[in-house]
């Protein structure tokens, strides 16, 4: 494989799987930042050095002991896992929304705006985002590199090329979250989280398809949604479909409970 071939090859593979967690991590970070509550950031770079490092190990126990092919049971937990958790911050985000609630809390401690349940979320959604397009970008690359002579200077000099990429990517998401006014933030986070923590719970099923403990009905989408990362089967539609009506019903009902609301004012009227 020439040089140039490899180069586009390992870029085009850390900057495709890279970039789904950095913009998980970026999103969560500029919730943090634009809540002033920014040094709490820290959990979410802790939690993302960390499953570098896991990323690596894991994928060095893969090669040793599973000849080099990642094990779907593992991947499967682990993003329903990550769902679990996207979805967990994805509501706590929504239902604190109201920037007139958030300033009167930063006007006292900004810290306990946080609870200690919740940074460990971000914590654990930031390790698992990275650990499971790490572990893969590890395996792939490897794969990559074996089939294309090794790991020489053109494989490398894609590497380099992607990461600084990805770094571009971030100071740019960065800088416009930083103009963007406080409650579209934690709805745009809220909706990010919401849809990644659906694009997760494909991907486990799509796990489970693979080793044959979950059926495989396929429906007929459009193409551009399957290279977009849909899993086009009933077996991963219908539990996705189901969330959405659950979290749906669940916004309504906080909308409607909200202090300041109608119905909330009827209820108390009513008492």
């Amino acid at each position: 494989m020439p040089m140039y071939s490899a180069a586009l090859e390992s870029a085009l593979i850390l900057f495709r799987e890279g970039l789904e967690a950095l913009l998980v991590i970026s999103a969560l970070a500029a919730f943090l930042h634009r809540a002033g509550i920014g040094h709490k950031a820290q959990v979410l770079y802790g939690g993302a050095g960390l499953a570098l490092l896991a990323s690596i190990a894991g994928a060095v126990v893969f090669e040793i002991f599973l000849g080099g092919a990642h094990d779907d049971r593992l991947e499967a937990v682990v993003m329903v896992f990550a769902a679990g958790l996207m979805f967990y911050m994805s509501g706590w985000l929504f239902l604190k929304q109201d920037p007139r609630a958030w300033q009167a809390a930063l006007r006292g401690v900004a810290d306990r705006a946080v609870s200690a349940g919740t940074t460990a979320s971000l914590a654990m959604i930031a390790f698992l985002a990275v650990f499971r397009e790490g572990a893969e970008t590890i395996l792939f690359l490897h794969a990559s590199a074996a089939s294309s002579g090794g790991w020489h200077l053109g494989f490398w000099a894609g590497i380099a090329a992607a990461t600084a990429a990805l770094a571009v990517v971030w100071v740019a998401v960065n800088a416009f979250a930083a103009r963007l006014p406080l409650r579209f933030i934690f709805l745009a986070t809220s909706a990010f989280l919401f849809v990644m923590g659906l694009k997760f719970i494909g991907g486990a099923v799509q796990e489970f398809q693979e080793l044959q403990m979950v059926a495989y009905d396929e429906i007929a989408v459009p193409g551009a949604l399957v290279d977009a990362g849909l899993n086009p089967t009933w077996e991963a539609l219908l539990p996705q479909f189901l969330i959405i009506v659950l979290a749906a019903v669940g916004a309504v009902f906080a909308l409607a409970r909200k202090p300041g609301s109608r119905s909330s004012e009827k209820a108390g009227a009513a008492e």
